[in-house]
């Protein structure tokens, strides 16, 4: 007879059959292979589904076997997915997939859309599929990853977004419609989320366009949430973006806040900017000194610290893997523990739980296929190996498969309590809970490279290094190269730099030139060079002492000019100046 695993729900125990690789009597820890196809198999059975029955809708619809529109009308489910067939090896439906969504897919549509879905599921996974493309096989084109189909249309969705930021506090608002702009009257209240989480793709789009506009606005929101922090330090959950006053005074770590901090701190690894990282250590004393409660997050009211919700939120399961990555790993393996109590409560985590009476919150007992917890797991396996994190990727395999897997695809828990479903199956299970719980069992996975491989791409304006690792997951999973910035960001820069140096080279041309007709037609009537002409020594700088006043910051890897080339125009400026 087959070992079962007992997973108890509330006063009700479930009977889950465990399949072969899952830990024995003896202990021993799930294996990773087996759980690996199993969720490959997940993946397919779900996406077949979506093709199947829901394309070109957003999302499928599982109980009725149907699609509708949810988040706008961009076949969504396509794009959250196109990543994660790469990352599951499938580089046919990647390359088929691309040229769909370059024929069906339009943003000229007269849609109302939440800005921050669209940022972090469309314009995320257009530009993730699009720095992934090559690697995929696509025939990319000439000038790539500085150009190409799939980021021009990243591009084109994200300036659908841009009249958002148009307010006098630079924040956002949380709806805009893709052909009219924001609608009059359009509410001016917005999560902190939604004002937070755009620093990611933004820049990226910026560092990939040269346009920088995108990572401007996305600057300004983060800076204008910082200077609206109260004097403890803490945020709250919804802000009106006309007046800068704070409506929700909530301050947690989970829904509606959660992505804010999530970028500060992978906004600062992709960019290397420490001001960002400051900003999240200065917030995290906060949250440690105010919300935090026996490895538990509770929340407070923001300018007093007082207690207003004692519960635990699905959301937050993404917080020990973000401590992971600033090294904070004790504190987030104690976190962790408590999360994965819950979930072994249920076989899913609740979307409220309250931490007091041990039990789920009304009206918010669902689990609709999160990936938070899986997240975590994933982040924490890759810096500690405890096998305890793979059990929990074991039991969200047997969970989810036992209780929500239906005919067409795989449908929300509605109710952890009795297992209703309700008819819907969120993009992002594809996109991040399918795609993290993969990650999880392969530890060979491209994305966890360590750089000791990477390819080398040659680009008009010289080499450019990708794929050497270090991949920044945006908050919908979707991996941002960083490399890749710096590929684009550097054409510019170099772009400057070569031309200052040929305008000085021609500019000494001409006055070797000049001088050459001035030593031929020397006598009584040839002009004197006054200090005016730009043969004179007072003036033979003044163009130098400009450029250095406009001089960029030194570029962090090596110019594409070869350097002899450089040394040849400047030693023209040495003999000429002797």
């Amino acid at each position: 007879m087959p070992f079962r695993l007992l997973i108890p729900l509330g006063l009700v125990c479930v009977l889950l059959p465990l399949h072969h690789g899952a830990p024995g009597p003896d202990g021993t820890a799930p294996d990773p292979a087996h759980y690996r196809e199993r969720v490959k198999a997940m993946f397919y059975h779900a996406y077949d589904s979506y093709l199947e029955n829901a394309f070109p809708y957003d999302e499928l619809r599982p109980l009725t076997c149907d699609g509708h529109d949810t988040w706008g009308s961009f076949s969504l489910t396509l794009i959250d997915a196109l990543d994660t067939l790469l990352i599951l090896g499938n580089t046919s439906e990647f390359q088929r997939v691309v040229e769909v969504l370059q024929d069906n897919v339009d943003f000229d549509i007269d849609v109302n859309a939440s800005v921050f879905e669209t940022n972090i599921r469309v314009v995320g996974g257009l530009l993730s599929a699009h720095l992934l493309s090559k690697k995929a096989g696509v025939e990319v084109e000439a000038g790539w990853p500085c150009s190409g189909p799939l980021l021009r249309m990243a591009e084109e969705a994200a300036r659908k977004l841009l009249p958002a930021f148009q307010t006098p506090t630079g924040m956002p608002y949380g709806t805009v419609n893709l052909l009219h702009g924001v609608n009059p009257g359009e509410t001016p209240v917005t999560c902190t989320a939604g004002i937070g989480t755009f620093i990611v793709e933004f820049a990226t789009l910026s560092s990939l366009t040269g346009d920088p506009v995108f990572e401007d606005v996305a600057r300004v929101a983060l800076m204008r949430l910082w200077e609206s922090r109260s004097d403890i330090g803490l945020v709250g959950n919804h802000i009106d973006v006309l007046t800068g006053k704070w409506v929700a005074q909530d301050a947690g770590i989970g829904a509606g806040v959660d992505s804010y901090f999530e970028y500060l701190v992978k906004g600062a690894i992709l960019l290397q900017d420490k001001k960002l990282m400051a900003m999240f250590l200065e917030y995290s004393k906060a949250i440690r000194n105010y919300t935090h409660f026996d490895d538990w997050y509770l929340w407070v009211q923001m300018y007093k610290g007082t207690v207003s919700m004692p519960v635990f939120q699905s959301l937050e399961a993404y917080w020990p893997g973000l401590q992971s990555l600033i090294g904070d790993i004790d504190d987030a393996m104690r976190t962790f523990l408590n999360y994965y109590t819950v979930w072994k409560q249920f076989g899913g985590l609740p979307e409220f739980y309250s931490i007091p009476q041990g039990y789920t919150v009304e009206k918010r007992e669902g689990y609709p296929l999160r990936p938070e917890l899986i997240e975590s797991a994933m982040y924490l396996y890759r810096a500690t190996g405890d096998p305890t994190l793979l059990e929990l990727g074991r039991d969200a395999v047997e969970s989810i498969e036992k209780i929500s897997k239906v005919e067409c695809g795989f449908a929300t828990i509605k109710d952890l309590r009795d297992h209703r479903l309700d008819n819907r199956m969120e993009s992002f299970f594809l996109a991040e809970t399918v795609k993290y719980l993969y990650l999880l069992f392969h530890p060979n996975n491209f994305i966890h490279n360590n750089g000791s491989t990477f390819d080398s791409v040659m680009t008009p304006h010289g080499e450019c290094i990708l794929g050497a690792g270090g991949y920044i997951f945006n908050t919908e999973a979707h991996p941002i190269d960083p490399a890749a910035l710096h590929c684009c960001r550097r054409l510019k820069e170099e772009q400057w730099e070569v031309e200052d140096l040929m305008r000085e080279f021609y500019s000494l041309k001409q006055n070797r030139s000049r001088a050459q007709r001035k030593t031929m037609s020397s006598g009584p009537w040839a002009p004197p060079a006054g200090p005016g002409t730009p043969s004179s020594p007072e003036n033979h700088d003044q163009p130098r002492e400009k450029q250095s006043a406009k001089q960029r910051t030194p570029l962090l890897s090596c110019p594409s000019q070869p350097f002899t080339s450089k040394l040849a125009l400047l030693g023209q400026v040495f003999l000429d100046s002797s």
